[in-house]
């Protein structure tokens, strides 16, 4: 067993976990390692960011606040940013087709697993279907992207 490819795999599948499963073959693990690797990495980051989801949201907001605030104590108009992007339009489409079940299976696989986390929280924090529903899907996309992985 390559212990430190192994670690290397379960941090690097906490930021990018679709492409995680590729830099297995390069730090000589097998299939199973690489697997393992990836999704306890995966699982482990989506429930740090899942469950303090709430911090962040509320953290970003209080920030927010903070800037328009010091704006308007210098006497400088607040221009907000385009809320409209196309990573939002993006998730909104996915949980307007998909609903819960889209969002919780591959919006930790698309965006990253701490956005994609966070934006499950965010939707369907309040659902107890939630994160059984990420760690179902870091389970069937680790599978897939490291069967992919090994194929090519």
């Amino acid at each position: 067993m390559a212990w430190g490819g192994m670690i290397t795999l379960f941090f690097l599948s906490f930021i990018k976990f679709m492409f995680a499963p590729f830099a297995g073959r390069g730090f000589g693990l097998n299939f199973i390692e690489t697997y393992l690797s990836i999704v306890t990495g995966g699982i482990t980051a989506a429930a740090i960011f899942y469950f303090s989801a709430e911090f962040f949201m509320i953290r970003a907001h209080k920030k927010r606040k903070a800037k328009i605030d010091l704006l308007h104590s210098q006497g400088k108009s607040f221009v907000p940013k385009k809320s409209f992007t196309w990573m939002n339009k993006f998730v909104v489409r996915i949980k307007r087709t998909f609903g819960q079940i889209g969002i919780s299976l591959w919006a930790p696989f698309f965006l990253s697993v701490p956005i994609g986390s966070i934006v499950a929280a965010k939707f369907y924090g309040k659902s107890k279907k939630t994160f059984p529903l990420i760690v179902l899907g870091m389970f069937v996309n680790g599978l897939i992207t490291t069967s992919l992985s090994f194929l090519f």
